[in-house]
């Protein structure tokens, strides 16, 4: 009887095996890495965008941490494994706090609040003229881009999520185009190959692939890769503190514009402090009022996920809230990585973390609500 269950069960194990083996590379890695994590910098290839010389050190507020959280505030955010929640008003860090043994120097991986950046350079590549219109066709750039509907699809539907592309936006599935592109070394490939099946230019749906041929788009235009166009444009101009890290699905090979930022909590206040001025950086304007104030919008031309109304929570590859009678831009990541801007208040909210809610209440996860209002009881607090 031992005889036989041992066999059977080396039997299995090698059908496991030749199972995995015929498996395409991105389903191997996922099945050896599992779910993405964001202390993912040493998994995959990167570039480095160089932080200058001379950093711009956020100042701290004379009320810095007098605001002690409440136990039930403390107890979400470890509940939902924060490493890093940080107030920022009036460029002065009003509450700072880490945990799970983060510290300030440490990076995280944004996901998909990386977007935003890549939303950015897309303005910055069309206020040099290097891009001529967001109504051009992506195929002027992308010229392999003409199967079908894709010759329809322009850059404005890119930014604004609405190009079509048949994409298959889930984190668990392995299979699915998303796995493909966070585990795979063929991004290019992958997301130009894709077919169009909806209209382009008449519904927002999340699709992650179209940030990514964005970014081939931008750097096609700048005949620059997406890190040294955002180190020269962005990074260094922002003068951050920290080195960041933008993954690639192969050495030498593209990066992941549709996820794999890493940077820490204060650098990436830096984006929120962009927001809050309108791409203006102490006297410089590193991306036109005009395009960023767009890209904060809700573009309402469009009709929102459910099909129903116009919508009004997604700008230029940038999350818009409404909250008490404001309009809040903001960043966001898969596992509740965030940075809000806050107009009202002069305030910049950044959260980092391992989990986010699977609650919604419509187009937003609960804990995204309950951020802000542990926030606003720091801002009304000080």
């Amino acid at each position: 009887m031992k005889k036989k269950l041992l066999i059977a069960a080396v039997a299995l194990l090698a059908a496991a095996a030749v199972v995995y083996l015929c498996l395409p590379h991105y389903a191997r890695q996922a099945l050896i890495h599992l779910y993405p994590e964001i202390t993912d910098a040493e998994l995959f290839p990167r570039d480095t965008l160089h932080a200058p010389d001379t950093a711009w050190v956020w100042p701290s507020s004379v009320h810095r941490n007098g605001y002690k959280l409440d136990a039930s505030d403390s107890a979400y955010l470890d509940e939902m494994r924060t490493v890093s929640f940080l107030v920022i008003r009036d460029d002065s860090v009003l509450f700072k706090s880490y945990r799970g043994g983060w510290e300030d120097g440490r990076t995280s991986n944004l996901y998909s609040a990386t977007k935003t950046i890549v939303g950015l350079l897309a303005g910055i590549a069309l206020d040099e003229g290097k891009i001529g219109s967001l109504d051009d066709a992506v195929s002027k750039y992308l010229p392999q881009y003409v199967k079908g509907m894709q010759a329809d699809v322009t850059i404005r539907d890119l930014l604004t999520m609405s190009g079509g592309m048949d994409w298959d936006e889930s984190y668990a599935s392995l299979f699915s185009p998303t796995t493909h592109a966070y585990y795979g070394d063929d991004l290019r490939r992958l997301v130009t190959g894709l077919d169009v099946v909806d209209e382009p230019g008449v519904q927002y749906s999340y699709r992650s692939g179209e940030t990514q041929l964005l970014a081939f788009v931008i750097e096609a235009a700048t005949g620059e890769t997406l890190s040294r166009y955002a180190e020269r444009k962005l990074w260094q101009p922002m003068r951050p503190e920290h080195d960041a890290y933008w993954l690639l699905d192969k050495e030498g090979g593209d990066e992941k514009a549709f996820c794999c930022f890493h940077t820490t909590a204060r650098d990436a206040a830096r984006f929120g402090r962009l927001m809050l001025r309108h791409g203006d950086w102490d006297g410089r304007q590193l991306v036109s009022r005009s395009y960023i104030d767009e890209m904060m919008s809700p573009a309402s031309y469009l009709k929102d996920q459910w099909g129903r109304d116009s919508l009004d929570y997604y700008g230029f590859q940038t999350w818009v809230m409404h909250r008490d009678g404001q309009a809040i831009p903001y960043m966001r990541g898969m596992l509740g990585q965030y940075v809000f801007a806050i107009p009202d208040r002069n305030a910049i909210v950044v959260r980092l973390g391992h989990e986010r809610s699977d609650v919604y209440e419509r187009e937003l996860t609960l804990d995204i609500i309950r951020y802000m209002e542990i926030a606003e009881k720091i801002l009304d607090a000080s």
